[in-house]
């Protein structure tokens, strides 16, 4: 059995394989959770928790090559625990799992990692900040991080460069996920700008663009029967910004919020009946049938717009499978951004 087998073997027991990722809807008990009021603490907060079941390290990016042609960008670190605490060498519970990928127009290139903690093949640390998984990297310091990825058929290196403040999402970090009352820790950095090079079949591509980081933790952030969730990071021409995500449950309702982020890095917090996403065209892809179009609606802010895939196609075929990739946007606004969805059979 070679390594990524027996990776695969720990990591397949707490997967909940509608929801998508280890352990999101299942007991937590021996774990960590969150609770309103936390007083975040950084550097420190820009590490691990290993008190908490599940938590990543989530950056995507909107780019332009010097010919017009739009690409997005994925670089994620996911950290899971099958038991509370650290431990040592060999023993630690904690599991990594990277995923990188690039979307052009034509084309969607991806690839994985795998590790278990605890003998240096992946990590965080917080101060200096590096997070790695093998020769992936994202390393620097929050405001100002280099980025590096291969795969099989691709491979970026890029430097992002915050030009904005953290923002915080729920009540201060605390995003609640259901009625329920299920939550996680969950702030973003959505003001970085970004240069570097895109390595392709077809040679390498120097971009510019935008990123988006987002850091989440927590030990059940889903009910028992929410199947999936529709995130949307949304940047517009005027700087004002978008994060919305709706948690769909198995009986066809959905759980929505969001934060509405202005240009100057203040932020209001959508209630559940104020962000507003309806799925449109739908697209098969990998035998998984999934919205590529949506509207998107936030009334407060007079925010209607469609939401279309620039590649329809963009299914990350990994251990757990999802759909992500970059995003138009039109209508009563313009810009670009992300869309992950999970969950779809």
């Amino acid at each position: 059995m070679n390594v990524r087998v027996i990776l695969l073997a720990l990591w397949l027991p707490c997967m909940a394989a509608a929801q998508g990722f280890a352990g999101l809807g299942s007991s937590s008990d021996g774990y960590a959770l969150p609770a309103p009021g936390y007083n975040f603490q950084f550097p420190a907060d820009h590490g691990p928790h290993p008190d908490f079941r599940i938590e990543w390290w989530y950056v995507t990016a909107n780019m332009t090559g010097p010919d017009g042609t739009d690409y997005g960008l994925q670089w994620t670190l996911f950290r899971s625990a099958i038991a509370p605490g650290t431990g040592s060498g060999c023993e630690t519970p904690q599991l990594w799992m990277g995923h990188a990928a690039v979307t052009t127009p034509t084309d969607h290139h991806v690839t994985e990692r795998l590790a278990r903690g605890g003998i240096g093949q992946a990590g965080v640390t917080a101060d200096p900040f590096e997070a790695w998984i093998d020769d992936w990297q994202l390393v620097g310091d929050v405001g100002h991080l280099r980025m590096t990825a291969t795969g099989p058929d691709f491979a970026y290196d890029v430097t992002l460069t915050a030009n904005g403040p953290l923002v915080f999402h729920g009540d201060r970090g605390y995003s609640v996920k259901s009625e329920a009352g299920q939550a996680s820790y969950y702030y973003s950095q959505p003001f970085y700008d970004l240069t570097g090079t895109l390595t392709l079949p077809e040679g390498d591509v120097t971009v510019t663009g935008h990123a988006w980081l987002d850091r989440e933790w927590s030990s059940q952030p889903l009910t028992a029967d929410q199947t999936g969730w529709d995130w949307f990071s949304l940047s517009f021409d005027d700087g004002a910004k978008l994060m919305g995500y709706r948690l769909r449950s198995a009986d066809g309702s959905a759980y929505s919020v969001g934060t509405w982020i202005n240009a100057d890095g203040t932020t209001d917090s959508l209630n559940p009946d104020e962000f507003r996403a309806e799925p449109g065209a739908t697209h098969t892809v990998a035998g998984h049938t999934v919205p590529v179009e949506w509207r998107v609606r936030v009334p407060s802010r007079g925010l209607d717009v469609t939401v279309a895939a620039i590649n329809r196609d963009a299914w990350m075929a990994t251990s757990v499978p999802y759909w992500e990739g970059s995003v138009t946007i039109s209508g009563s606004a313009k810009g670009r951004g992300y869309l992950e969805m999970t969950g779809y059979e």
